[in-house]
């Protein structure tokens, strides 16, 4: 300090600021030294250095930071005393491509306009080693201007700091600059005087180059293309004198990446590349490709090359083995390191900058086909683009791109310090390397421990990361240790097992690991096994709406199970029974209740037919056939419970996987409410009639309504229905009505008791005089109520009127007389229509539950079910006694005939069958999520995931887009129905 003067000179209050500048260096001593050589190489600079340094804070923290860490720079500024001019701050460096072309060019004496190394273009006057010695020098002046704007802040925080990316487009921005200035050169020695014909030739920049994510010393990956075949011999020559130019002064030049790697022709045309491509390279090849960037010579020949060669790395995917082709590329680079080096390798070891950048790229290409806004050549970029997308979740991706940030500054400082290429952290026991890495990193020692400490942990967590996210985003991740959790045998802390499961999308990690010590705790066969599962378990319910949910209903089905010998056998021999499962569990709250009381629907999770292709109406029948060998009513009924538990389970199970259509599920759930109505009826019958010394003076029919009648009934519907009996021979009338009360009571009992199965509610508030009126009448009390009494709105609900179960001949003959009624020739009354228009608004305006949104209501809501069935029923009121096609009870089947009567305009009737299609499939999917009926869109947005998941959306749709189609649907079919149920 003395001998530079700042302390006998200024005294030690001025000298201060520039003694603790000096002490936040990565090397004080280091940067003391280098100050010495620069006084000593240069005395006559040392006086204006001394003073700008004392007066200047950029300067005195630019040049403090650089030579304190780096001794590279620190033998420029000995070689060029006059270069510390250019961190003042005054100074304004260049800092675009354009910018350090024209300082690199310069230096060569090459002038004029044009692009280098095309015709017309800036040729060098200098060549040979002279060229070299003077772009060196250059090069290092422009690469100490950026390394100083990245180190400045270290020795004065005050200044600004600049981001890894930034640093990085500089690096790659330079290194373009470079291959400029060896065109210029190139063509020096070549002679473009003398050249016939000018080649048109492209160099285009592969790998972090073209990435635009350089380091300060690094190999630049290049391939070069010609315009044509006559192109070819002098364009060779021009590139490898290029090539001899670049590696002494700038960098070395790899240009292994060109077809046929090292045994290929350095040039070749593009049709010459494009021929390879197609039908010889190999997957790694395309990788490499998704960095290829145009950068030097004819920008218009290597615009077109880009444009020719994207297309094929966007379609690489769909080659055999694509993904184990890069993953086995990954496992080989891994190889190759040295065991004794793996945890230090920055670059290729494990936790390494390698594990993102594959995982990253394997990623892009896979799902890059469909989404542009991941064709990006940046790691970073096309991270933020994964994790936008939805195919990595933000946590994962900003966890990534925060530990890639950090590796790649560790890796910019380890090269910074000799300006060597290195990626080796160093010994994790050399104090003193460690202290100036962490220092020049930004870590500063502490109370608690040293800056080298810091820097050592800090590394360690931030390549665990990267490991843990690369297994989980590349392979299937390495659970095992996770899965013995808490046993003896496990690989890792609990706390690291907890970030193991957070990273795989639990939110509930320590609650996870509680699941996962119950399931694999002890030393039996089940818990071996359930040890040997529950990685792929795991990993399979991380990509579920709700990992934590299907976890824990997972150990229930696997406690309720746990004595059901063929149950882990078939999760661990049958691969897609897992998968299924996985989805069902982390989906479906209604799956897992079914699933303990039905296990054997397990089995089906194997055989795609028996699971979803089952014909429904034989397992109506087989129903029926089971619970008539039962005497007692009591079991007969828990008999039919089971057997629609069974069935109900099967057809849950084939929706939520996508394996059937919504009039499947409808047509399904509906035989098999009627099979159990006719067995319950049954079962009824011969136990009261017991009870009446075997007589049986009525015989009795069950008429559908409503969703029943329609064959339309989802998860969560009750059975609306209409009991009618009539006398049987000579039975007195009064007899059998009471005969048939007990019978409809019993039935109504029998299905109505408490369960843990979804309930069977007979609802029969559609018969006449409602909830005051008798359970069951005769056909002909029927038809003299809807004759005197009848209202519009009991017409209206006849529509849906079908004969379910019980007598059949009596059933079908209640159907026709109530023809004339709900069929009213001349069609319905002007007043009656105005009627119904008037319940209709009044059930849109009273009827909506409190709070619900009637944008999203799918039943009483804004082109919901009501909406589309009142207007059909409207239509069918008016014209069906005209129409018979009109006659049916089935909503949909009444659009299409009410299109075909022109009663509908075809796109009318579609949106309306759109809208009661989606209305229905949400309704359906909020029973299978919530495990109870509801009919609002969940507000929840794990449970919006969940529906979306449960209707067929792709896992990383946005909610927002599936409620988006949902109000799209219905805001058509509302449109129609204002235009056709409200019209004048």
């Amino acid at each position: 300090m003395r001998r530079a003067g700042w302390w006998s000179d200024r005294g030690p209050g001025e000298a201060e600021p520039i003694i603790a500048a000096l002490s936040r260096t990565p090397d004080p001593d280091l940067a003391l030294h280098s100050l010495e050589r620069m006084q000593e190489a240069s005395p006559e600079e040392w006086d204006a250095l001394a003073a700008a340094v004392a007066e200047d804070v950029g300067l005195r923290g630019r040049l403090f930071s650089v030579l304190g860490e780096s001794t590279a720079f620190a033998d420029h500024l000995a070689a060029h005393p006059g270069d510390w001019a250019r961190l003042t701050s005054d100074a304004t460096p260049p800092e675009t491509v354009d910018e350090w072309s024209a300082a690199l060019l310069a230096a060569v004496g090459a002038e004029g306009d044009g692009e280098p190394g095309t015709e017309g273009g800036p040729v060098a006057k200098l060549h040979g080693p002279e060229a070299v010695r003077a772009l060196r020098a250059t090069y290092r002046a422009l690469l100490l201007d950026v390394a100083a704007r990245d180190l400045g802040s270290i020795a004065e925080p005050g200044l600004p700091t600049v981001p890894y990316d930034e640093i990085a487009d500089m690096l790659s921005d330079m290194a373009v600059a470079a291959l400029k200035a060896g065109l210029a050169v190139a063509l020096a020695e070549l002679g473009s005087a003398e050249i016939e014909d000018f080649p048109r030739l492209s160099v285009i920049a592969m790998g972090k180059c073209g990435g635009r994510e350089l380091n300060y010393v690094s190999d630049v990956d290049v391939v070069f293309v010609a315009d044509s075949e006559a192109d070819i011999a002098v364009g060779t020559r021009l590139a490898s004198l290029m090539m001899r130019v670049v590696g002494p002064a700038f960098f070395d030049i790899d240009a292994n990446l060109r077809p046929e790697g090292k045994a290929g022709a350095l040039v070749r045309t593009l049709d010459g590349h494009l021929s390879y491509y197609r039908r010889w390279a190999r997957t790694w090849e395309f990788q490499a490709l998704l960095k290829a960037r145009p950068v030097a010579g004819d920008a218009e020949l290597g615009l077109r090359y880009l444009e020719a060669v994207r297309p094929m790395v966007w379609t690489a995917a769909e080659r055999d083995d694509f993904v184990a082709d890069v993953r086995s590329m990954r496992r080989r680079v891994e190889e190759h390191v040295p065991s004794d080096l793996a945890e230090r390798e920055l670059k290729l070891g494990r936790g390494g900058l390698r594990d993102v950048e594959f995982a990253v790229q394997l990623l892009q290409m896979v799902h890059g086909r469909s989404d542009e806004s991941l064709r990006s050549s940046s790691t970073l970029e096309a991270l933020r683009g994964l994790g936008d997308g939805g195919y990595v979740a933000r946590a994962d991706a900003a966890d990534l791109i925060d530990s890639y940030r950090f590796l790649r500054t560790v890796e910019h400082r380890l090269q910074l310090r000799q300006l060597r290429r290195t990626h080796l952290f160093p010994e994790f026991d050399d104090a003193e390397a460690l202290g100036v890495l962490g220092r020049a990193v930004g870590f500063r020692s502490s109370g608690r421990n040293s800056a080298a400490q810091a820097l050592v942990a800090e590394f360690r967590r931030h390549a665990k990361r990267v490991r843990r996210l690369h297994e989980k985003l590349f392979y299937r991740p390495l659970l095992e240790a996770v899965a013995n959790v808490p046993t003896e045998a496990m690989r890792l802390t609990t706390s690291a097992a907890a970030e193991r499961l957070a990273a795989l999308g639990y939110t509930s990690p320590q609650g996870a690991l509680t699941h996962i010590g119950a399931l694999t705790s002890g030393v039996s066969r089940r818990a071996s096994i359930q040890g040997t599962l529950l990685p792929v378990l795991l990993d399979l319910l991380g990509n579920t709406p709700d990992p934590d949910g299907g976890l824990l209903a997972y150990r229930k089905v696997s406690e309720a199970l746990a004595e059901t010998p063929w149950y882990l056998r078939l999760l661990r021999d049958e691969g897609v029974v897992a998968e299924r499962l996985a989805q069902l569990l982390g989906t479906s709250k209604l799956v897992p209740e079914l699933l303990i009381r039905a296990p054997e629907v397990l089995r089906l999770l194997a055989d795609t037919p028996a699971l979803a292709e089952r014909d429904s109406r034989e397992a109506a029948q087989s129903l029926r056939s089971t619970v008539a060998r039962y005497a007692d009513p009591q079991r007969a009924v828990a008999a039919a419970r089971s057997l629609r538990r069974h069935e109900l389970l099967r057809i849950a199970c084939a929706d939520l996987l996508g394996l059937v259509e919504l009039n499947t599920v409808c047509q399904a759930l509906s035989n098999i409410w009627v099979a159990v109505l006719e067995s319950a009826l049954d079962v009824a019958l011969r136990d009261t009639a017991s009870r009446w010394g075997g007589e049986v003076p009525a015989r009795i029919a069950v008429i559908g309504m409503g969703r029943l009648g329609g064959a339309e009934l989802g998860y969560g519907s009750d059975a609306d229905v209409l009991f009618v009996c009539e006398p049987v021979g000579d039975a007195d009338e009064a007899r059998a009505s009471k005969f048939a009360g007990s019978v409809v009571e019993q039935v109504r009992r029998l299905l109505g008791a408490p369960s843990q199965d979804p309930p069977l509610e007979v609802d029969i508030d559609l018969r006449p005089e409602g909830k005051q009126g008798p359970l069951v009448r005769s056909l002909d009390s029927y038809l003299s109520y809807y004759r005197r009494w009848g209202e519009a709105w009991e017409f209206q609900a006849l529509l849906r009127a079908r004969a379910v179960a019980g007598d059949a001949d009596l059933g079908e003959r209640f159907c026709r007389a109530i023809d004339p009624i709900r069929y009213p020739e001349g069609g319905l009354e002007e007043a009656k229509v105005r009627e119904i228009r008037r319940i209709k608004a009044r059930v849109d305006a009273e009827r909506l539950p409190r709070g619900a949104d009637p944008a999203t209501h799918t039943k009483l809501g804004r082109g919901g079910l009501a909406d589309v069935e009142w207007t059909l029923q409207l239509l069918q009121l008016q014209h069906a006694h005209e129409n018979p096609a009109l006659r049916t009870t089935s909503t949909l089947d009444g659009l299409r005939a009410a299109a075909e009567a022109g009663l509908l305009e075809e796109s009318e009737a579609q949106e309306l069958i759109d809208a009661w299609m989606l209305a229905t499939r949400f309704r359906n999917a909020v029973m299978l999520v919530r495990g109870k009926p509801g009919d609002q869109l969940p507000k929840h947005v794990q449970e919006r995931v969940a529906v979306a998941a449960a209707l067929g959306y792709p896992a990383e749709v946005d909610t927002g887009e599936v409620v988006d189609d949902y109000l799209r649907v219905t805001r058509h079919a509302r449109a129609v129905v204002e235009g056709i149920f409200y019209e004048p």
